[in-house]
């Protein structure tokens, strides 16, 4: 493929069985993303409701460029995730949900950051102008005291590192393996990892909504271990080198 062919930036979204949210999800990155891009639907079995659903979809509601990634990696979000970076062709990567509680509003600021060196671009929702809206108590004050804290006390540049809604370099991708065995821990992995080696990362605030059709694939007690290591990482990393 020629440079010319290639896309801006890519979206990788996760699904499972995400029948209802596919068309609205959709739409609403037909409207508010900044054309160039390539929407990468990752999905870990073949009879996935999701996939019917897309297709059945008119494509004045379809993004104008979708592929679809078959997980082979492994079971779960995580890997899907993974699956999704590793086929990205865009330069940028922006990791979403299909829930659509993140805030598009900010795709083509966080594009033009990495675009411009950022590693990772984080959109926050404990910076000043962000907001939470919604979403369980325990799980969000658990977000909010773990990015708070490694701000001041590992020095790491946003005050959200546990959310998933990011845009990453690929190349910084690319020479950083993700070591997080399941679920959305791998965010919190690449934002600690890119600032201790280095790599600019940036926050800029956003509105995050709780999602109002589907189930959420969030599993707090499973997955707390899985923060915490990467909490942990950070913090000695900053104080023991």
């Amino acid at each position: 493929m020629n440079a010319e062919d290639l896309p801006r930036y890519s979206v990788v979204v996760p699904v499972f069985h995400e029948a209802e949210t596919i068309g609205p999800f959709c739409r609403a990155v037909r409207d508010a993303f900044p054309p160039g891009y390539e929407l990468l639907v990752c999905y870990d079995v073949p009879d996935d409701r999701t996939l019917p659903a897309l297709a059945a979809l008119p494509a004045t509601d379809k993004p104008p460029v979708v592929r679809l990634v078959h997980n082979s990696l492994g079971r779960g979000v995580r890997w899907a995730i993974e699956a999704g970076l590793r086929a990205a062709r865009g330069p940028v990567v922006i990791v979403t949900m299909v829930d659509l509680s993140d805030d598009y509003r900010l795709v083509e600021e966080m594009v033009a950051r990495a675009e411009a060196g950022a590693a990772v671009v984080c959109p926050s929702r404990y910076m000043p102008g962000g907001r939470q809206l919604g979403g369980p108590w325990l799980k969000g004050l658990l977000s909010r005291v773990a990015g708070l804290s490694l701000h001041w006390l590992a020095g790491l540049p946003t005050r959200d590192p546990t959310n998933s809604f990011k845009a990453y370099r690929r190349d910084f991708l690319e020479h950083t393996p993700i070591e997080s065995a399941a679920g959305f821990s791998l965010g919190l992995e690449l934002t600690v990892k890119a600032h201790f080696a280095g790599e600019r990362v940036e926050e800029l605030p956003a509105t995050w909504r709780d999602r109002t059709a589907g189930e959420s694939r969030f599993r707090l007690t499973a997955w707390l271990p899985l923060y915490l290591r990467w909490y942990l990482w950070a913090l000695r990393k900053r104080w023991l080198g």
